[in-house]
């Protein structure tokens, strides 16, 4: 019956291992229950409570179409990034009520479908070269990992460096790294369950320093009603309209992409011809919730890469989405507990998630330059420019240009020369 419903297979994985792989999936990939409502909350109309709720059932939708129709063991939410363009830049910065960015958000979820169905979206995917797929995984191992370390407060902004290491001796940073040595000791001595351990230990240390704050046990959801499929077709033929949906295409797109190559190759699930299993369900499920999120008040739902914390654990199969589906669900109710858990517990799991990520890095081949310098392009840009769809789209673009000037020419497929222009257009007029 699991295997039915979820392609559990019982000689790779069991029940409990998948449960708790969805259960550290979730906790890795929680806080964007506390950072929603918090950014949302600052456009006129929609009530942090509100967002709270279609965040999490946004959430639920997403991973229960990976569970039973993908079959797949990753976790799905409104992606960050996404959010922020959505927030920042269509509403504070171009000036447009948040109705309008909701309908974008629509339209690309619907268009998003239509590529699913039609295999464009998987043809992408397997246009991408063997080393780029790869670079792709490590490139989103240090992007996580830097992540974390923002996170738990460890790494801070600096106006001369940028970045910076913060007072390490005491607050969140402190209990970062204990968090750190605490998980990374149990994952050394091979524990089951070692990073829900590490972030539930983290948790409790945190109470006594003072970081860890009791919010309450439980409270009821708050309606969907004042989001509920409030769009504005007032400027749909408008440029800015195309441009928004574009870029939102542009950045769901390659975010997802990155994430399902990333850690399907982590997780060994590429087939032996570098193809992923499923791949057109995995799309769906994220084109469906995104076009459902839309009608009920968030921001594009995409596949997080925090998933990597699951498979990690040995989440293989629709299970471990199904879990992480069900822990949604009790947020509804028990949200001030899981909005309890601090970044500080949570951060030392990303930074062990993201070392496991580099491990493809040893199958590039280093001594070709025409592979290895779009590899690292591709490896670099995502934490440095912190987008994991500028990562792939540069890379791409490096991987066809030097290797058309160095007369490489059958290396290049029609399908990756397309894909250059279309980036190159991209940077050139969005």
């Amino acid at each position: 019956m699991l295997n039915k419903l979820f392609g559990l297979d019982s000689t790779k994985t069991t029940v409990r291992t998948e449960i708790l792989a969805g259960i550290t999936t979730f906790l890795t990939m929680s806080y964007i229950l506390a950072v929603n409502p918090a950014m949302f909350s600052e456009l006129e109309g929609m009530p942090a409570g509100s967002v709270f709720t279609s965040t999490s059932i946004a959430a639920i939708v997403g991973c229960l179409v990976m569970a039973f129709w993908g079959k797949l063991p990753f976790g799905l939410a409104p992606g960050m990034g996404l959010n922020a363009f959505f927030v920042y830049t269509v509403c504070l910065g171009m000036g447009y009520p948040w109705q309008f960015a909701l309908t974008a958000v629509f339209i690309e979820g619907i268009i998003f479908i239509l590529m699913t169905i039609t295999n464009i979206r998987e043809a992408i995917v397997h246009a991408i070269p063997a080393n780029l797929r790869y670079a792709i995984g490590a490139g989103i191992g240090l992007f996580i990992a830097f992540i974390g370390l923002q996170n738990g407060g460890v790494i801070v902004g600096d106006k001369a460096t940028l970045v910076a290491l913060a007072d390490i001796t005491s607050g969140p940073a402190l209990l970062s790294l204990i968090g750190l040595l605490l998980t990374g000791f149990l994952y050394a001595r091979k524990v089951r369950g070692a990073m829900l351990i590490g972030i539930l230990v983290t948790t409790f240390i945190g109470i006594p320093m003072g970081i860890t704050q009791f919010k309450g046990l439980l409270s009821a959801p708050e309606s969907i009603a004042p989001l509920f499929c409030q769009f504005d077709w007032s400027n749909i033929l408008s440029l800015d309209m195309v441009v928004v949906v574009f870029t939102f295409l542009f950045i769901d797109m390659f975010d997802t992409v990155g994430t399902l190559i990333g850690v399907c190759t982590k997780a060994n699930m590429i087939d032996k011809n570098g193809r992923i299993p499923r791949l057109k369900e995995a799309f769906m499920a994220d084109a469906i919730a995104t076009t459902v999120g839309a009608m009920i008040g968030t921001s594009t739902t995409t596949t997080y890469v925090e998933s990597a914390s699951g498979v990690s654990q040995g989440g293989r199969s629709g299970l471990t989405a199904f879990t992480i589906a069900c822990c949604f669900m009790v947020t509804l109710f028990f949200s001030p507990l899981f909005l309890s858990i601090p970044a500080s517990a949570t951060a030392p799991v990303l930074v062990i998630v993201g070392l496991l990520m580099l491990e493809p890095v040893r199958n590039i081949d280093f001594s070709d330059y025409t592979e290895s310098i779009p590899a690292f392009v591709c490896i670099v840009t995502m934490p440095f420019a912190y987008s994991i769809s500028d990562g792939i789209l540069l890379g791409m673009i490096s991987y066809v240009l030097l290797n058309f000037i160095s007369g490489k020419f059958k290396k290049i497929t029609p399908a990756m020369f397309i894909l250059a222009v279309l980036f190159i257009l991209k940077y050139i007029f969005i």
